[in-house]
């Protein structure tokens, strides 16, 4: 069996997971990105982002010749099948997306096909607005190629689910393929590929036409944010309610099969390039359509606002913030990743150093990241304890498995004063509570003796 070639534009998380994928089933793949930069460090084996296993399997294919990548747009799409479209779509002020750099890749690709004599398909990965293929990207390839879309050229939506920290996994084993067809010959040749890429492990796959495949994609998003917003919002009433822990109620709702476990972990709201984003951008082409996104509209808002919680938990704690010493655990958006685009994280320590706070912060991996961001305003440590040492009260931002090995102990040695914010909802309660002052988003007061502690806090 011929294995046909593939090329991927762009070499971001989506990208880069992709060709790695392909690649290391045996695929020849050609990866494109216009930052010279970040191409020679590819070329090099070293990723330009931290994601769980893909150092050792881009080193692997790099060295046995199944990628590369390049500056070269044009040659690579010449020497290739197959070319997904997977640049960046980000948002611009009022919410909508962006789509400059899927107009450049449509021209480049439609450049490059006007010198190609063989059958060439486009799958689009990029996360846009229905009708984005059918009235953007297809006519631009058209304009610039010269040639009719479904005679020399094919093209396909095929929207991503990826999870930053494990997106090399989701790759080689997604739970579903989703296909937007412009017509049967793209989508026939399109699920050929992923048969032959995961053979009888294919899982369900869905052929259906480019606006509803892209419209999947902003649906699959925003039902996962309002659970998280909803649990959020449940959360808050549970702390109004003593005794009652909004874990239990999440597991209690999360055992229905209608509703499930997944998503409902009440915390200080979401982050990253997705969720954030593509709510913002669905409500906008909601408003474009004349429609009134309500319920949108309220995931939003409830998100936006999750943050600020923590500032709100730490001044029950402490009263004033100025002067106090804050420890942050955790700045990437989630943990086993090095990404901080809409990580709560900024929004916390803005919001306490404007009330006069001083900062210390640590992360396993989005360190460097956030020090671009924030330079010297607050203070990087090396390792939890030295992050935690000497403060007046630690926040648990995010959920990295290394926080999750502290014990009331290591507050209680390392603290000035042992006060816990636990953002994510990682320590036992019960345990916590009983031995230091422990507060936690969606955790309505255990017994009140346990809080006795807190006039320590006006010293």
């Amino acid at each position: 069996m011929t294995r046909q070639r593939i090329s991927i534009i762009g070499a971001g998380y989506v990208g880069l997971c992709i060709a790695v994928g392909f690649a290391s089933k045996g695929y020849k793949v050609i990866a494109i990105d216009h930052d010279s930069k970040k191409v020679i460090l590819i070329n090099k084996g070293i990723p330009p982002f931290h994601e769980a296993g893909l150092k050792d399997l881009l080193q692997e294919n790099l060295k046995e010749g199944y990628l590369e990548c390049t500056l070269d747009c044009k040659e690579a799409i010449l020497k290739t099948d197959i070319t997904f479209i997977a640049v960046g779509t980000p948002s611009k002020r009022d919410g909508s997306i962006n789509l400059q750099y899927v107009k450049n890749a449509a021209r480049e690709i439609g450049k490059a096909l006007k010198e190609k004599e063989n059958y060439h398909l486009i799958v689009v990965k990029s996360t846009v607005i229905p009708g984005t293929t059918e009235n953007v990207v297809k006519p631009i390839i058209e304009k610039q190629s010269g040639k009719r879309c479904g005679e020399e050229w094919g093209i396909c939506v095929n929207p991503e689910f990826l999870r930053e920290g494990s997106a090399v996994n989701d790759t080689l084993h997604p739970d579903r393929i989703i296909i937007g067809e412009y017509d049967k010959k793209s989508g026939d040749m399109l699920e050929m590929l992923y048969r032959n890429l995961h053979g009888e492990q294919t899982p369900p796959l869905l052929r259906t036409n480019l606006s509803t495949a892209e419209l999947i994609k902003y649906a699959n998003n925003a039902f996962l944010a309002m659970k998280i917003s909803f649990i959020n919002h449940i959360a808050d009433i549970c702390e109004r309610i003593p005794g009652v822990d909004v874990t239990v109620v999440a597991k209690g709702i999360g055992l229905d099969k209608r509703i499930g476990r997944l998503f409902l972990n009440a915390g200080l709201g979401y982050g990253g390039s997705c969720l954030p984003k593509d709510i913002k951008a669905l409500i906008a082409f909601c408003k474009s359509l004349g429609h009134k996104p309500i319920l949108l509209k309220a995931i939003n808002k409830v998100n936006e606002t999750q943050p600020y919680k923590a500032i709100k938990l730490c001044k029950e704690a402490l009263g004033s913030l100025k002067g106090r010493h804050v420890a942050i655990l955790g700045l990437a958006f989630k943990p086993n990743t090095d990404d901080i685009r809409e990580a709560v994280s900024i929004k916390i320590i803005k919001a306490l150093l404007k009330e006069g706070a001083r900062v210390t912060a640590y992360d396993p991996a989005a360190t460097p990241n956030i020090r671009k961001r924030l330079g010297n305003s607050i203070q990087y440590t090396s390792s939890p304890i030295n992050c935690i040492k000497n403060a007046d009260c630690c926040i648990i931002v995010t959920e990295w498995d290394e926080f999750k090995k502290l014990n009331p102990k290591d507050f209680i040695k390392n603290m000035k004063h042992p006060i816990v914010i636990d953002g994510r909802r990682i320590f036992d309660p019960t345990e916590f509570s009983r031995k230091l002052d422990y507060w936690a988003v969606g955790l309505g007061k255990i017994e009140e003796k346990y809080y006795e502690s807190r006039k320590f806090c006006t010293d």
